[in-house]
């Protein structure tokens, strides 16, 4: 696959713009079926989240630790 879109000369903000258009261009009907399962653990992640919203670490605290853990 060629690549005619330079992507290291878009700023941050172009490259999540066009994250962007390429997931709204998806076609939900091609996605993978959501199990039962998978379902119910994501209602139970929802209902933890929703019922303490201040429990979870910060963005950069989360983001900080995996770039130690990639170097």
């Amino acid at each position: 696959m060629s690549n005619p879109i330079p992507l290291d000369d878009l700023t941050a903000e172009e490259r999540i713009e066009l994250m962007g258009k390429l997931w709204d261009s998806l076609d939900p009907a091609l996605a993978a079926p959501i199990t039962a399962d998978v379902a119910a653990e994501l209602d139970r992640r929802e209902l933890e989240a929703d019922s303490a919203p201040d429990s979870g670490d910060a963005w950069s605290v989360i983001r900080d630790d995996l770039r130690k853990k990639l170097k």
